[in-house]
């Protein structure tokens, strides 16, 4: 029998290559994981626009953005009910449908059906929708008073049928936008905790979202979606903003019969049959401060959706057709409906809940327990920011929350301006409440609002129209916190 000291000797002589090989190949994988890695952040991304090289940004920033991405990839590979999300690089990623979707939407320009994989640039997104949520989305005097060229080139964009591509004659173009045009922002980032954004699909007769819908702080609807009880199961009955193109605010009082609290915000322009109708009418009316930017998914229901962000800290979506089952666009209210290129924007709207941006709701995931744990959190979303903002901006991104103001503006304290509104409006515009978001007091305003407000000494943001993420119009208000 072999004594103990010979078999310890012989069971390290029998280990010793066993460790040694495991060691090799552990630092094999180490290395091929570390050069994979260092390949996906360490090099220079040519986009022709980035401000600085990714090897600039410091070890945290690199693994800030790298674990977003990852939390992204993963989000929309356990939400996307179908859709992928594949790496490109630090910031680009391309979302797939699985294959064989049916691409229903046929692009008659190129003759070509929709296809099934779409890029996006999420560091580009984080920074536009994070920005969003500090955003004054409605037109003011204000802003018009302290861009440059406010009343005489802006203002004449906002005016159908004015005879004139500038506002030469400032006093006339006063007298087309009065009637809607607040002083300063009537609605307030945070302003509200929950905000359900209603969109026009015809998904929504598949689920009874109606009591959970009407159970948010406000609710957004979208043109001449009908509010009644022949619906309400479906979409509720609440009805606090709602946001129409042009055609439809011809029909505005049709649409607002019954309501007459509901804020009704003008996507693109106002007109001389609009201001006789808003004149007779007591609801709050306002127009967009819309800008044009190039996204995936267009059109009201988006519009909705950056309203929805400039004033709510949680958005939830329903009725906007986002999962791949869906192959036909169609209206809870009429008949179905051709033009729109619904796989882009559903892939889009996925992105955006798994940027932290909005939450779906959708007939597919109505048996489904509505866990967010998956979607990034606020923690994860902050830090990436700060990291896309140094890579994006460069040193521009360090210049803090006013980085981006390229005008400002101030208001005197004492000189609040007039509230929206004309001398000849009717009896019943002129005694409603239809100012009461104008005039609301300080102090009177949700608690993380006025703590936001507080928070950005002041400043309200604006932003100047075009495809670029900085130019802020920036209008410092000095306020008494405490009236």
């Amino acid at each position: 029998m072999r004594s103990r000291s010979q078999f310890q000797s012989h069971k390290k002589s029998t280990l010793l290559p066993v460790v040694c090989a495991a060691a090799f190949f552990s630092l094999l994988l180490f290395g091929i994981q570390s050069s994979f890695f260092s390949g996906r952040i360490n090099r220079k991304i040519d986009l022709g626009k980035e401000k600085v090289q990714v090897s600039d940004l410091s070890p945290q920033e690199l693994r800030s953005l790298a674990d977003f991405q990852t939390s992204v990839q993963q989000c929309v590979a356990n939400r996307g009910l179908g859709l992928t999300a594949h790496l490109v690089d630090l910031c680009k990623l391309t979302l797939k449908f699985p294959e064989g979707t049916n691409s229903t939407w046929y692009n008659e320009q190129f003759k070509v059906f929709e296809p099934l994989e779409y890029h996006y640039d999420i560091c580009d997104a984080i920074l536009l929708w994070e920005q969003y949520r500090n955003m004054t989305t409605v037109l003011t005097r204000e802003y018009l008073d302290a861009r440059p060229d406010g009343w005489l080139d802006y203002a004449a964009k906002r005016i159908a049928q004015l005879g004139a591509d500038k506002c030469y004659n400032q006093t006339l173009c006063e007298e087309h936008l009065n009637v809607l045009l607040p002083a300063k922002p009537p609605f307030h980032p945070r302003q509200f905790r929950t905000c359900a954004v209603v969109g026009n699909s015809g998904d929504l007769l598949k689920t009874e979202f109606g009591k959970e819908i009407d159970r948010h702080d406000a609710v957004i609807r979208d043109n001449e979606a009908p509010v009644n009880e022949k619906y309400a199961k479906y979409v509720g009955l609440k009805r606090d903003f709602r946001l129409v193109v042009r055609g439809a605010a011809r029909n505005m009082i049709k649409i607002l019969k019954g309501s007459d609290d509901e804020v009704l915000i003008i996507k693109s322009v106002t007109h001389k049959d609009f201001n006789d109708m808003i004149k007779s009418i007591p609801n709050p009316v306002y127009l967009f401060q819309g800008i044009v930017l190039r996204r995936g998914a267009k059109g009201t229901g988006m519009k909705s959706i950056e309203l929805a962000l400039s004033m709510c800290d949680i958005v939830d979506i329903y009725g906007f057709t986002v999962d791949p089952g869906y192959t036909e666009w169609t209206r809870y209210f009429s008949t179905p409906r051709k033009g729109h290129n619904p796989l882009q924007g559903r892939a889009y709207y996925q992105l955006l809940e798994c940027l932290g941006v909005i939450r779906i709701h959708s007939p597919m995931r109505a048996k489904r327990k509505q866990d967010w744990s998956d979607v990034p959190s606020r923690e994860m979303i902050n830090r990436a920011h700060a990291a896309a903002l140094h890579f994006k901006r460069g040193p521009d991104g360090q210049l803090g929350q006013f980085g981006s103001c390229k005008v400002w503006g101030n208001v005197d304290p004492d000189d609040s301006g007039p509230i929206s509104g004309s001398s000849d409006m009717s009896d019943v515009r002129k005694h409603s409440n239809y100012s009461k978001w104008e005039t609301m007091p300080f102090k009177s305003i949700r608690k993380e609002a006025q703590d936001h407000f507080k928070q950005m000494e002041g400043v309200s943001m604006y932003k100047i129209d075009g495809n670029k993420l900085d130019d802020l119009v920036c209008v410092r208000h000095s306020v008494n916190f405490k009236g």
